[in-house]
């Protein structure tokens, strides 16, 4: 089978159509620095533009989604045609199915959001930390997280940081499929297959549809979520945060609360 080994990223034609692309930083938990981000948007654009390709899996190297963005970085890291990592503005006629085995925290946890399908390992777990660290969630979750779960569940994941596990994601409808553990890729190759014993044109039209009407519902959304982010960027207590998470010791917040 054909494999293209990027230096961050693992992409593999499997039979039938399926793009199969493996995160691939397991010392910083699959986290997306500038290198992986360009790596997926190279792989996105194969899966809607090459022939015979008609679905794509997403998942992580060594039992670990993703832990989002990688924070030695100013921002997360996104290209011109893909956006935030590389593909969660992207437009798609191809399906894009997430395989989430441990952690999909943060931007993991966004580019969970991103995907149209999701099949999860039991002991898998989601959350949305940014505020822990003295930041806000700015590649979706803001808007995309309340869409999926609920707005009282997502507003509780979005300030507290909690965790969310699958099996309750499942409940909530997030999740589309569980798995016992280590499982999760072969449940999304499983749900793939169903996809694609469906006619492709219909699927093609299908997700065509779905894009652009969450285009029209996301457009003010993400302007609203880039003046959130842009508040935080510069602030100390993004910086107090950051260095608290590396220092492995509770963060001391100074900064006043935000005025109405």
């Amino acid at each position: 089978m054909p494999h293209d080994a990027l230096d961050a990223l693992h992409v593999e034609r499997r039979p039938a159509g399926v793009l199969l692309m493996t995160m691939n930083r397991p010392n910083r938990r699959n986290a997306v620095d500038q290198s992986l981000a360009d790596a997926l948007a190279r792989a996105m654009s194969r899966l809607e533009h090459e022939e015979g390709l008609r679905v794509g899996i997403l998942t992580g190297a060594e039992g670990t989604f993703s832990a989002g963005t990688d924070l030695a970085l100013e921002a997360s890291p996104s290209t011109t045609d893909g956006g935030e990592y590389g593909f969660v503005r992207r437009t798609r006629t191809r399906p894009l199915v997430a395989a989430v085995e441990g952690f999909a925290l943060g931007g993991g946890m966004e580019m969970v959001l991103a995907c149209d399908l999701v099949v999860a390992a039991e002991d898998a777990q989601l959350g949305l930390p940014e505020t822990l660290r003295g930041v806000v969630a700015n590649c979706g979750a803001l808007f995309r997280a309340p869409e999926r779960l609920g707005p009282q569940v997502a507003t509780e994941l979005l300030l507290t940081g909690a965790r969310l596990d699958a099996p309750r994601a499942h409940q909530l409808g997030l999740v589309n499929r569980l798995t016992p553990s280590g499982a999760a890729l072969d449940g999304a190759l499983a749900l793939a297959e169903e996809v694609l014993r469906a006619g492709p044109v219909a699927v093609g039209v299908t997700m065509q549809a779905l894009f652009r009407s969450r285009a029209r519902r996301e457009q003010d959304q993400w302007a609203i979520t880039e003046d959130a982010a842009a508040t935080v960027s510069g602030s100390e207590e993004r910086a107090e945060g950051i260095a608290a998470f590396f220092e492995k010791r509770p963060p001391a917040w100074t900064a006043e609360a935000v005025q109405a």
